[in-house]
């Protein structure tokens, strides 16, 4: 087995490991929030900033869209087809290791969501920032904001336009010697 090859093993396998950690991790404390917050008084973590408190979100953020389960489903498909793809033509060097952890946290947070839309037809949400009225949010939501946050800015500063020309190559073997 080729150097490539090997690397290609442990960087999918390592990926699919990271990936279902933060998924698992995401759905214990939703679990953690059903069996603890559910039915009763928000918790009070820092008084007038940060407190624990159940909602059952069958929306996006601020509730919008509620009831619209199929957009939803139909959405996070399609944004999960392109990040599998483009994970599959991301080179395996250490110079896309922050976007390929940057898209698998966001895979991590769409999986997430996704879980609890499909199995209980609403997302758990938990975590409320009183201080600024923020909309109560979970884990996989703060994946999803931080990832995208942290993939914009590489994009916009660290890596040029050519750096992601892989995206567009049919032989997926000329990114390996990046």
């Amino acid at each position: 087995m080729k150097k490539g090859e090997t690397r290609k093993i442990h960087t999918t396998v390592f990926s699919v490991l990271f990936a279902v950690i933060l998924i698992a991790a995401d759905q214990w404390t939703k679990h953690l929030a059903v069996l603890h917050l559910k039915g009763a008084e928000p918790r009070i973590l820092i008084d007038g900033m940060l407190e624990f408190r159940y909602l059952e979100n069958r929306g996006a953020a601020f509730s919008m869209l509620e009831g619209k389960q199929v957009f939803f489903y139909v959405l996070t498909a399609v944004f999960l087809a392109i990040a599998i793809y483009v994970l599959a033509r991301l080179p395996h060097t250490r110079r896309y290791l922050p976007v390929r952890i940057c898209l698998l946290v966001l895979v991590a947070g769409a999986v997430g969501n996704l879980i609890d839309r499909i199995v209980q037809k609403y997302v758990v949400d938990f975590i409320y920032f009183s201080i600024i009225d923020f909309p109560v949010f979970n884990v996989a939501d703060m994946y999803v904001t931080l990832s995208v946050t942290v993939l914009a800015l590489l994009i916009l500063f660290r890596y040029k336009d050519s750096d992601f020309a892989f995206l567009k190559r049919q032989n997926k073997g000329e990114n390996e010697e990046e």
